[in-house]
């Protein structure tokens, strides 16, 4: 099995499209990478959710506990999660209103990509949204 990755330039149209993203494991200290990533998408003038509940706000935004917490449809959903836990964030974005789901650098798992990838959706492992976003503009 194999994880195909969406081409730069697709990756460029989600990006120029996308609105809403929800970052699963966006943690409140500006040291971690989930922190200093969400804010560059923020700055750059995506709306971000925090989706974290050991935190009550990040980035000046009330975070929610889990993804069925976010009210409206969400464009990208962006986890900062170890790839054993993407599994689980993924059958957790099946059931919510998302188009894509993003894994950040690093993170792999053929058995969540697999699942969502049958079920219709664009899945992006082992990429940086920042990185891509700069890339893209």
């Amino acid at each position: 099995m194999t994880i195909e990755i969406p081409s730069r330039d697709e990756l460029g149209v989600i990006l120029k499209k996308a609105k809403r993203i929800a970052v699963v494991g966006l943690s409140g200290n500006p040291e971690r990478t989930s922190y200093m990533v969400s804010k560059a998408m923020q700055d750059a003038g995506y709306e971000i959710i925090p989706v974290n509940p050991t935190v009550d706000e990040v980035l000046g935004v009330k975070a929610v506990k889990s993804l069925k917490e976010i009210e409206g449809h969400i464009d990208i959903v962006n986890v900062f999660r170890r790839s054993e836990h993407l599994l689980q964030v993924a059958k957790e974005f099946a059931d919510i209103d998302a188009e894509v789901f993003w894994a950040q650098l690093g993170c792999i798992d053929e058995e969540a990509y697999h699942f969502l990838k049958e079920k219709g959706y664009t899945v992006v492992m082992d990429r940086c949204i920042k990185v891509e976003h700069a890339l893209t503009k």
